[in-house]
């Protein structure tokens, strides 16, 4: 039977000077006349192990032969290494090819721009590079689900196909049976598979709001879509949204659950991906990885209202781009300098003007700001965005016919604050842009598995 070259690593005095058997592919291969040596993985740990062969194998004029992604078992000893910077090694006894590949392989041992990864997205996974994002993305996703299920949470799978717009936004990809192509307007959706207008779900925050006013804390986390055509590294057409909803709790108490949230994954990732974190930082070592993630985790938070945080920019000693302005967005450089040169601290940036926030949110006593919350982090600007939601019913109906909500389709989500409604609060985060942040890989494309953009739906 096989063994995983994960456990040798891990045990390898278990394993010295016994026989093994791997299999796995070839990542290089260097011949010489009478030996050669394989550069072998197998995908259960980045790491590697040297295969060294000889001409004593029967078969090594077919073994020189094998070219770099091939599929191979291999049967030998593992011996200390006599050379290079692998300490152990396996010395072959038997190498069998369990499928070729052949000399056009795309992927070559050298170094490869993401742009050519993403042509060949199908083979990248092969990749030292993407093996390590993609750990760290598994390791995450685990982390994310330990959390909240230590914390007692339940996790609630939200519809992908639904009938709302969550944000209000209208970028939403339409699902429907019904041939737009020969249908003039307007069209009788009636007739249509579900008997109304549906789309792919932009949130799963307002589905999640039903469960936590049932089971006082869930989570999803699952996928979501925007139909907004942007091309930017950030952006994407469909990603994953971590999206808790808790009962019973305010603004203040959802700000303490964001932090500990985020350092308690950050914290896991740097113990249970730490080969995969160091080779990210190897990587890119301007970029400081583990210093960065490790002062995150070391760090508190630092919160102001949105008043305060213009207030601050336009009295900073800079030339912006675009300048702070009250009741307007904050732009990446006015996150920059909060979090990186003003307070080097991650910031919560909290109670932000009603006219550019969504419906739900709570509207304050001044009647100019709504109950919501940005966190903002070094090195990478907003990962979080969240509110306490209006649980008044009539502020809701006002808020609601004030931006043109549609009350009809929302009827349930109404009913809500009907029936034994509370004060509670909850929170997104993409997890693309949390694995951006993590790995330092700059393109949203580099951390999904099969991205999908404006004019890219590959597989």
């Amino acid at each position: 039977m096989s063994i995983d070259l994960k456990e040798i690593m891990e045990n390898t005095e278990l394993f010295f000077l016994k026989k093994v058997k791997l299999e796995g592919w070839i990542r290089s291969h260097r011949k010489q006349k009478t030996f050669g040596f394989i550069n072998f993985y197998d995908g259960t740990t980045l790491n590697e192990i040297q295969i060294v062969y000889t001409d004593k194998l029967v078969n090594f004029t077919n073994i020189q032969e094998l070219y770099v992604g091939t599929a191979i078992s291999v049967e030998g000893i593992l011996v200390k290494s006599e050379g290079g910077s692998q300490t152990f090694e396996i010395s072959a006894e038997n190498i069998v090819c369990e499928c070729e590949s052949c000399a056009e392989y795309p992927i070559q041992p050298k170094r490869h721009t993401l742009e050519f990864l993403r042509e060949v997205g199908h083979l990248r996974p092969r990749t030292k590079l993407f093996q390590a994002i993609f750990r760290v993305r598994s390791i995450a996703s685990y982390a994310i689900h330990k959390y909240f299920k230590d914390k007692g949470y339940v996790y609630v799978h939200t519809p992908i196909i639904t009938a709302n717009d969550g944000e209000g936004a209208g970028e939403t990809f339409s699902v429907s049976t019904i041939n737009y192509a020969q249908t003039k307007p307007p069209i009788d959706y009636a007739s249509d598979f579900f008997g109304k207008k549906t789309c792919l779900a932009v949130t799963g925050q307002l589905e999640g709001e039903c469960y936590a006013l049932a089971y006082k804390k869930i989570y999803t986390f699952g996928p979501t879509f925007r139909a907004e055509n942007s091309n930017t590294k950030t952006h994407a057409a469909e990603f994953w949204m971590i999206e808790p909803e808790i009962a019973f709790c305010d603004l203040k108490g959802l700000m303490s659950i964001e932090e500990d949230f985020l350092k308690h994954i950050v914290k896991y990732i740097l113990v249970h991906a730490r080969p995969e974190m160091e080779h990210l930082n190897k990587i890119a070592p301007n970029l400081n990885l583990l210093t960065r993630l490790e002062a995150l985790v070391a760090s508190s938070a630092v919160k102001i209202t949105h008043e305060e945080a213009i207030n601050l920019l336009l009295k900073a000693d800079k030339k912006w781009e675009i300048l702070p302005k009250h009741g307007k967005d904050l732009a990446r450089e006015h996150e920059k300098y909060l979090t990186d040169e003003y307070y080097k601290a991650p910031v919560f940036v909290y109670n932000w003007p009603k006219d550019i926030k969504a419906f739900y949110m709570r509207m304050n006593d001044d009647e100019k700001t709504v109950a919501g919350v940005d966190l903002l982090v070094p090195g990478a600007g907003e990962l979080m965005g969240g509110s306490q939601r209006e649980e008044r019913i009539d502020r809701l109906i006002s808020r609601m016919d004030e931006m043109h909500i549609p009350k009809d389709d929302l009827d349930w989500y109404v009913d809500l604050r009907r029936y034994g409604g509370c004060r509670h609060a909850g929170f997104g985060m993409g997890f693309e842009r949390l694995l951006i942040y993590i790995t330092g890989v700059e393109n949203i494309r580099d951390v999904i598995p099969f991205p999908r953009t404006p004019g890219n739906c590959e597989f």
